[in-house]
């Protein structure tokens, strides 16, 4: 935790970290500033003193590392805001040069060339790294072994990334295998002691006991964990033309973000904005949205847009409100793509459970919130999809899952991201926002562009984190919007539910929560080893009872997806 009491600076706080040496470079910058007439003769006495420890090379590490990772070493640690104080965490680890290294989404609010800056430095760095990370591209450059948690269980892989995708793969098919044929095997075993149980019971009591083995051996099976479920809504037709501008540039002040944009962007596009913090990034995308007059040139937006933007969302989630609150305003039900969907069985396609959903909203996770957010963005119909920084906290598999999704999606996408691999899988064409703030615009992906010898400053100078607590939206004056274009069309209708059919969809839940709760209790009773060598008619009552609650339980379920369908 950093110290927010007190007027602490980045500077002071990062090279507290050093051994030897921090308390004296902390020391000569606060004698340097002093007006104290005693404070020379005691600069002197500091200076040989860093001197004689290699002082001044520490001080250039420090200003180095704060450089890069773009904080300014007179700022208060108190004045900061969250992002930034991972950042100060981060440059003080990176400095102290400690024996072992522990690293939580390091690539979190971090730009693409800070992103390589940090690669550089792990890959030199000489003690160990434990690294959790969702960015695959920095995985692969910087980790020799990987650990998997998988099922409340963690596996150790040697080598890459790459590597460990291979080897794991080989080994869901290799357990899914045997699985099946241990299944096979328990299903046989199971109807050869319905069948026979009272006389079976006194004549082959061994295989019995294998067979309770085998229901032990079933029920401690680690279940494969569960994915998310992501669709996008599909919304009208757009506009052949999304937006398009001339000439464009927006200035705050006597500050020009970004200038001289000339662009042109239709339907079904994918365009990834790529550009160092502050280089302008939401700047761009809020006047190519019309949210943002131009400073100078004109923007044009297309007709029958319907945007879904998820940076708007961010800041309209109450914390104090549960899910359902916050994504299906406090309804049991939600429509998603013209269909009702019960908001627990929604919620759960984003791995949210039924206990988790009527939590608040500020006890979850920042991976969790993004899911939130996700699946926020998502309950709307759009053929606009405005990403800006999807993947923070996501965890892998939801990652390429949202791949997927967008993969499939009809529609335009402007996404800001500093996921290199995210990028190269989605977009298709880049708008760099270089040095002087003017764009470029490149065919192909990320790295098509950074095999053409496209880089990035390394600088942050944070205009844009800024921005947006000192700039309000200008009315877009000089900003072209269709005016006869006809109304968005209603999404193609769909089959009302009767209203049993409504009651009985409210009901469900609940039945299949207690058909559920049965089945367990069921099958822990057969698993105690001394439930077959009780009374024969209170065992086949309990199997059968165990066959007719899971019927119901599969009707339950398959009456839910149709209902919902």
């Amino acid at each position: 935790e950093l110290p927010l009491e007190g007027k602490i600076s980045v500077f002071d706080w990062v090279a507290g970290g050093l051994p030897d040496v921090g308390d004296l470079l902390v020391k000569y910058r606060a004698l340097l500033s002093s007006s104290d007439d005693n404070a020379f003769e005691e600069l002197s006495s500091v200076q040989l003193a860093l001197e004689a420890n290699d002082g001044w090379s520490s001080q250039n590490r420090v200003e180095t590392t704060l450089t890069q990772l773009g904080l300014d070493g007179d700022e208060h640690l108190a004045d900061l805001s969250g992002g930034w104080r991972r950042r100060v965490a981060l440059a003080r680890a990176l400095v102290s040069e400690p024996d072992l290294l522990l690293l939580d989404e390091p690539t979190n609010h971090l730009d693409i060339p800070t992103i390589m800056w940090l690669e550089q430095q792990l890959q030199s760095f000489r003690g160990a790294i434990i690294l959790i990370t969702h960015d695959r591209r920095f995985l692969q450059a910087i980790a020799n072994r990987i650990g998997e948690l998988d099922r409340g269980m963690l596996s150790v892989w040697e080598g890459s990334y790459r590597d460990f995708l291979k080897h794991r793969a080989e080994q869901l098919a290799a357990e899914e295998t045997a699985n099946a044929l241990f299944d096979k095997k328990l299903a046989q075993e199971e109807v050869w002691i319905r069948q026979g149980i009272k006389a079976r019971r006194t004549r082959n009591e061994g295989r019995v006991r294998r067979l309770e083995a085998m229901r032990e051996e079933r029920a401690a099976r680690r279940q494969q964990t569960g994915k998310a479920n992501i669709n996008v809504g599909a919304g009208s037709l757009s506009g052949k033309l999304v937006a398009e501008a001339k000439d464009a540039g927006v200035n705050y002040g006597t500050q020009t973000v970004i200038k001289n944009v000339n662009t042109i962007i239709q339907r079904g596009d994918r365009i990834g904005i790529v550009g160092r913090n502050g280089a302008g990034k939401t700047t761009l995308i809020k006047m190519l949205l019309g949210e943002l007059a131009p400073s100078d040139g004109t923007i044009k937006i297309g007709s029958k847009l319907e945007i879904a933007y998820s940076d708007q969302l961010r800041g309209h989630l109450d914390p104090e409100g549960t899910l359902i609150d916050n994504i299906c305003g406090g309804q049991e039900f939600i429509e998603i793509d013209g269909k009702k969907r019960h908001a627990i069985g929604y919620l759960g396609d984003f791995l949210f459970s039924p206990d988790r959903v009527r939590a608040p909203t500020k006890v979850l996770s920042g991976g969790e919130r993004n899911r939130a957010i996700l699946a926020k963005l998502f309950t709307q119909p759009a053929n606009l999809l405005v990403l800006d920084e999807p993947t923070n906290d996501l965890d892998i598999e939801t990652l390429e899952l949202l791949e997927e999704v967008l993969l499939e999606f009809k529609g335009t996408i402007l996404l800001v991201s500093h996921d290199r691999d995210f990028m190269d899988r989605v977009v298709t064409s880049l708008l760099v926002i270089n040095e002087s703030g003017e764009i470029e615009e490149q065919a192909g992906n990320f790295s098509d562009w950074e095999s053409r010898g496209g880089t990035l400053q390394s600088v942050d100078t944070r205009i844009d984190r800024k921005e947006d607590a000192t700039q309000k939206p200008e009315t877009p004056a000089e900003v072209e919007t269709p005016t006869t274009a006809a109304a968005s069309p209603k999404p193609a209708s769909v089959r009302k539910l009767s209203y049993k059919e409504t009651r009985e969809l409210e009901d469900l839940p609940d039945r299949i929560a207690q058909l559920e709760e049965e089945q367990a209790a069921l099958e822990a009773k057969t698993a105690d080893p001394s439930f077959f060598a009780g009374d024969s008619d209170e065992v086949t009552n309990t199997l059968d009872r165990l066959t007719e609650v899971s019927a119901s339980l599969d009707e339950a379920l398959e009456r839910l997806i149709e209902l919902e369908g």
